[in-house]
């Protein structure tokens, strides 16, 4: 699985986390976070990994922010992207296995690191259930075609 990684200046300390998650998992990634620690504008990390996503360059994303609402919120304009926002485990379980989520969105000043890591980790080891859901996603994509 390949996996594009993004944050923003509030999302520092848990994409390091996540990046030492996907380096023990052997997963290929990239980072395309910010380095700084001063302010910077969430869209402009999230749209163009977003997009690499969409694309299909990208398998998943995990992106981060102070909260994951600003991430989750311009992720979820790209086409083709179900972003979910998520700060526990049991969501990120289910968003998987029912939502087939490509992005996970996480915010820093909501949870810490260790639970960081464990919600990444369930999400990228969770598969997509199908069935049922299958049709539900797809007239989230026929909606997105119709636009």
């Amino acid at each position: 699985m390949k996996v594009i990684l993004t944050a923003d200046h509030a999302g520092m300390a848990i994409r390091n986390e996540v990046i030492s998650l996907l380096e023990e998992l052997n997963f290929e990634y990239e980072d395309t976070g910010c380095d700084c620690k001063s302010s910077v504008d969430y869209p402009d990390y999230a749209l163009p990994a977003a997009k690499r996503v969409a694309s299909g360059e990208f398998d998943r994303g995990i992106f981060i922010c102070g909260t994951g609402i600003g991430m989750s919120i311009a992720a979820n304009k790209v086409k083709g992207i179900r972003c979910a926002l998520v700060h526990d485990c049991f969501t990120a379980k289910a968003t998987r296995q029912h939502n087939d989520s490509n992005i996970l969105a996480m915010g820093e000043r909501v949870i810490g690191p260790g639970l960081a890591r464990e919600i990444a980790k369930i999400w990228l080891e969770t598969e997509f259930d199908g069935g049922r859901h299958e049709n539900r996603i797809g007239k989230i994509s026929k909606y997105e075609d119709e636009m």
